[in-house]
């Protein structure tokens, strides 16, 4: 069989390298003559790029049968390259929801096992690798192995949030949650600056299983880190509509914006307009699963608005014994130096992962774009 030709591989933030990637469904076979496994490219950096001198990629998106699921308690197991929008398309109508979902729909389960993802409710339910159960892997000296916390727990608990370093993660197992609706109900907060936000996540947790914020992280003086604080949870029966949401028409960019579009004037306006379009002190209702936890889901190739350049996102914990003002100094530091961003998210972190590797502890995390 011929080898496949080099090409351009790209992340989400549209860091590229040249790559031969293979892409078949017998991924266990194909995994031998490759050195990095790829997902769906949604890694913001050069996670799931190749070096230069080894170019071989496995592309693990066609291998996405599901292999077992128990309908009692939810045990789960699938090929690593079955997406998550996938399992939600499948599952979400019987039921069931991952326990964690990052806030794109558009990942793997092996991407997700590697990144050791988290969402909107860290602070309740941990990152997605403290609801893994088992993983097969082939590891660098050729071997297909299964492992689990009893099963060779070094590998397993290296392989969370290790982002590849380990091997090729080949099927994963976990726990779903059941879920009593598609719909979630929301109550959104505008918040008046940085310190405010701090409590009211801190307040939020002790609420909602799911929180997190948008800041207007150019806005300075008292105002600095005003944005808007949601949180939400699954909607029951009595508050949910009888029918579940429709897919709306997704929009997407069709070529790169020139790069003087998003300067400082452009971010300024957009985080203005952000920031008024939550015109209550508060308010709340339904809204669908997709709105809350996928917001950018709903335009396809947002990542071309930051144009060829790209973007880099850089995201920190801001530990509980750094204290109330920690977040105002980041972001006085971030203003002083013009780092514009229109997609500054906070979220209230409420214990560390397993994973060896993995960021999250205790605390409160600040995620920006930053072109």
């Amino acid at each position: 069989m011929a080898e496949p030709p080099l090409s351009t591989l790209s992340g989400w933030g549209r860091h590229s390298a040249q790559g031969r990637e293979h892409v078949g469904e017998d991924i266990e076979a194909m995994s031998a003559r490759a050195h990095l496994s790829r997902g769906l490219g949604r890694s913001y950096g050069d996670a799931s790029l190749p070096p230069d001198d080894q170019p071989e990629v496995l592309n693990t998106t066609f291998a996405d049968r599901i292999l077992g699921f128990d309908e009692e308690t939810g045990a789960f197991r699938a090929e690593s390259g079955l997406s998550l929008s996938e399992l939600n398309r499948l599952l979400m109508p019987r039921g069931y929801f991952t326990p964690v979902s990052p806030g794109t729909s558009f990942v793997t389960l092996g991407g997700m096992v590697a990144a050791d993802v988290h969402g909107k409710n860290q602070h309740s339910a941990g990152n997605f690798g403290d609801h893994v159960t088992g993983l097969k892997m082939r590891v660098g000296d050729g071997r297909i192995i299964e492992c689990s916390p009893e099963l060779h727990p070094d590998l397993f608990f290296a392989t969370i949030g290790g982002m590849g370093l380990t091997g090729h993660i080949l099927e994963v197992e976990f726990g779903l949650r059941r879920i009593p609706s598609q719909w979630v109900w929301q109550e959104s907060r505008r918040i008046h600056d940085i310190d405010e936000f701090q409590d009211a996540l801190e307040e939020a947790a002790l609420k909602w299983p799911y929180s997190m914020g948008w800041i207007d992280c150019l806005a300075r003086g008292k105002s600095m880190g005003r944005g808007v604080l949601m949180a939400g949870d699954w909607a029951d029966a009595s508050q949910a509509p009888a029918t579940p949401p429709k897919s709306g028409f997704r929009p997407g960019l069709s070529f790169d914006w020139p790069s003087w579009v998003l300067n400082g004037l452009t971010i300024r306006a957009f985080n203005e307009l952000y920031y008024r379009k939550q015109w209550r002190r508060e308010s709340s209702g339904i809204v669908s699963h997709a709105s809350f936890t996928y917001p950018l889901d709903a335009i396809r190739s947002w990542n071309r608005m930051y144009g060829r350049r790209g973007f880099t996102q850089y995201q920190c914990v801001l530990p509980r014994e750094a204290g109330r003002g920690s977040a105002r100094r980041v972001l006085e530091v971030l203003t002083a130096r013009g780092g514009a961003s229109f997609l500054c998210v906070i979220k209230d972190f409420g214990r560390e992962s397993r994973g060896v590797l993995s960021f999250p502890r205790p605390g409160i995390t600040l995620a920006l774009d930053v072109a």
